[in-house]
């Protein structure tokens, strides 16, 4: 979604104030409703959207809804909406300069190749999951040893709570562990490929494949880490 309307553009400039987001909201609705197209619509304002549209995070439900650009950019400011919604940022990165040991991986004991790792600003920790049949299943985490990694990998430690994940893969048993901070909706995108395909219990050729696609999808998307601001 890289145009914005005139309606839409207003709405950006009511987003810097701020001044009631609910009233915000509903003036956009107001605006952008009747002229929705068919299709997929922001489930903020009912504003027609296309398919690769931007995500708001609903820390209460724990779930996302998909949204247009304006919705989307009312809650990329702190403390929008309450602290109940945040917008997903669309940055992946990679940081080649510090690699990643197997014995740092073999510390984490997780038991697949593949795991993501998300920062709950309500629960105040981070907590693990991989791809299983179910989509993606937690799994216990000695939070000592993440904060040694994170103390070791700069880049793990510069997830955003709530809305970044630290993507981290180990290939088929090897040394070579590949580490990465995508979007949380990247990761949402990973555990319904995993619900589609899976089957048996290693997942299955279609559903190794799909993580492969996924794997590469994400390192196309990479830009690498810095700890100097951009």
């Amino acid at each position: 979604t890289s145009g914005v309307s005139g309606s839409a553009a207003a709405a950006e400039a009511a987003a810097a104030a701020l001044p009631d987001t609910p009233e915000v909201l509903e003036r956009i609705r107001a605006t952008k409703a009747a002229a929705a197209a068919p299709g997929e619509t922001c489930e903020m304002c009912a504003a027609g959207i296309p398919s690769s549209h931007g995500h708001v995070a609903d820390l209460e439900q724990s779930s996302l809804q998909c949204v247009c650009r304006a919705c989307y950019l009312l809650f990329t400011h702190s403390h929008a909406g309450g602290g109940r919604y945040k917008g997903v940022p669309d940055r992946y990165l990679y940081d080649p300069s510090r690699p990643m040991s197997a014995n740092e991986w073999d510390e984490l004991e997780i038991p697949v190749g593949l795991a993501f790792f998300l920062y709950s600003s309500q629960a105040g920790e981070v907590t693990g999951f991989y791809p299983s049949p179910a989509g993606a299943t937690e799994c216990r985490l000695d939070l000592s040893a993440w904060e040694r990694l994170a103390q070791a990998h700069p880049l793990l430690a510069a997830i955003e709570p709530d809305v970044e994940a630290a993507l981290i893969t180990r290939k088929d048993k090897t040394n070579v562990i590949e580490h990465f901070i995508v979007p949380i909706d990247a990761c949402y995108e990973l555990a319904g490929r995993m619900r589609m395909y899976w089957k048996g219990f290693d997942g299955g050729t279609e559903a190794l494949q799909s993580i492969d696609e996924f794997l590469d999808d994400v390192r196309s998307h990479a830009r690498e880490f810095s700890l100097e601001p951009s």
